[in-house]
Formats: C-alpha cells, structure tokens, sequence
C-alpha cells in the first residue's frame, strides 16, 4: 500500500507565511520564490525540482501568541502548506521532521484548521471507486469519533451522502461517466467550478473528476504533532489501497459495541500490522470507548 503517490495539505497559524517558508527552505535547503497570486503563494523549490508551497486559506481563524494567551492575528498568519508529489518510504521522514521544525518556529492549529491527503487516483476503476464510497460511508460513525473532528469543520467535511450511497449500490455503476453524473446529481453550479459544493465530504470525488485526478480525503483535524500527521497519512493509504484490491466492500455499518476493539481490528486488516505502526493505532484508537484487546467487557 505504500507504494501509491499522495501528498498534503496541512493548515496552521501561530507564525506567518514569510515565516513558514522561510523554515520551509532551511531544512529543505531549498529556495523560495513568491508569486504574487491571490493566495499569496510561496514556492520553495528544492534541489531536486520539487516545490512545496506556502499559501494562504479564507477558512483559518488566524491566531498568535502572545506569551501563553493566543490572540487574533493578521491575515499574514494563515498559512497552507501544500507538498509535492510524495511516496511514504522514501518522504514520510522528511514530512515528519517539517511538521516539527513548523511548530518549533511558534506554528500550532486550531478547530479552524484541516488536513487534506490527496491520493492518487491513476490506478482507480469503477469498482475501486465503488468501493472506496462503500468503505467510508460504513466507517463513518466510528471515524468521526477517532478523529475527534471539530464541530467547526463539519461543513469543510461532511459525511458520505447517504443519498449518493444508496443510488451507487442501487444502480451499480460500471464506467466512470455513470459514477461522475451520480456524484453531481442534485447540484446545479458547474462542475468546473474548483470550490463545487460536493468537495466538502471526507471523501471527495470532485479533485477526482476535474483537476489533478486525485482522490481527496478531507476527515482531518489539523496536527503539527509528526506522529499523528503519520498516523493520517497511513490511514489515507491503507483505505486507498483497500478500495483498490477488495473484490467488493458493502456500506453496511459495523457493530461498534465496543468502538476501540472494532477500530483495532480493522486497522490490522487494512496493513496496521506489527511495531512499526503501534503509534499509529494508539493514535487512531485513543478517543474510542471500550478495550482494544477484549471485545466483550466480561471477557
């Protein structure tokens, strides 16, 4: 699952987008170059031609320190950072140590603020499309509650459209065409539109079917903690990947009696498995009620 290109949009305030960049470029040893666009974008191009970029967001609630107090900020202080094209072997370390320089430098987020992994999508069919609506619409409940996402962020990442979900498993789709006119059925501004309303879900077909052909995954809060941003990336892929090889997969929601147990279970099937993703499972379990290791209490 790993071997699949995906990369991040990670939201912040606290230090402003000179700032950033300026962080940005020092361990990356990278330059910076600014565009002058309506997001006031900063590209910091590495040796190798890669660009990070630094650019502002309309939705940050912008904020700054002021000894231990956060207080309101100018404009200068919502800050995107949005990566290249990355692969998790070879960029995961690198992403990791960025995140943790940005918050050294006075970075931190609020409920305001989102992360969004984009995953690529060159190897989807229909059926892998199906599927990845199946996945998350069953998953909903259980990954709105692990995810802690804040109330403020709901509209930015709604849940799968039940409607949407019955009319794919009802009619059954089999070209992209068909899922396309079933994702934009009920809405009537144009889908060429880059902020069209059905982009505002955990999952979000519309970067699919117009733009950079990816597959978008919206459910966030925003982190600058290096181990929880790992966590999300690995979730992003492992459900990407599930989508891509499970024959079927059904929206039928799961029985959460116990909500930290089912959560650890399903992670091992979708590649969780062993030391190396230990932090990760803590991480995606902790808000969950019941025991990871016993599903019964009176076990």
């Amino acid at each position: 699952m790993f071997t699949n290109r995906f990369g991040i949009e990670i939201e912040f305030t606290g230090i402003t987008r000179n700032e950033a960049a300026k962080v940005a470029a020092e361990y990356l040893g990278a330059t910076v170059a600014s565009t002058g666009d309506y997001y006031d974008t900063k590209k910091v191009t590495t040796s190798d031609g890669r660009v990070w970029k630094i650019m502002s967001d309309g939705s940050i609630n912008c904020q700054k320190k002021n000894g231990r107090q956060k207080i309101a900020a100018t404009r200068e202080h919502s800050v995107e950072l949005v990566s290249p094209i990355l692969t998790y072997r070879e960029d995961i370390e690198t992403l990791q140590e960025l995140v943790r320089r940005l918050r050294k430098a006075g970075a931190f987020t609020n409920s305001s603020c989102g992360i969004h992994i984009h995953l690529d999508g060159s190897n989807h069919t229909p059926r892998s499309i199906r599927n990845f609506v199946n996945i998350i619409a069953s998953k909903n409940d259980l990954f709105y509650k692990a995810l802690q996402i804040a109330p403020e962020r709901m509209s930015y990442c709604k849940k799968m459209d039940a409607l949407l979900v019955d009319k794919m498993n009802r009619r059954k789709p089999k070209t992209m065409r068909a899922i396309e006119e079933l994702w934009y059925e009920g809405y009537s501004e144009s889908r060429d539109r880059h902020y069209h309303h059905s982009r505002y879900h955990f999952l979000n077909l519309h970067s699919f079917f117009t733009g950079n052909h990816t597959v978008e995954l919206r459910g966030f809060n925003s982190e600058l903690h290096a181990g929880k941003v790992r966590s999300y990336v690995v979730l992003a892929l492992a459900l990407n990947h599930q989508a891509l090889t499970q024959k079927c997969a059904s929206a039928k929601k799961p029985q959460t009696e116990n909500e930290k147990f089912a959560m650890r279970t399903y992670l091992n099937r979708i590649g969780f498995i062993g030391e190396e993703f230990a932090n990760c499972r803590e991480h995606l379990t902790a808000h969950l009620d019941g025991s990871a290791a016993w599903r019964f209490r009176a076990a």
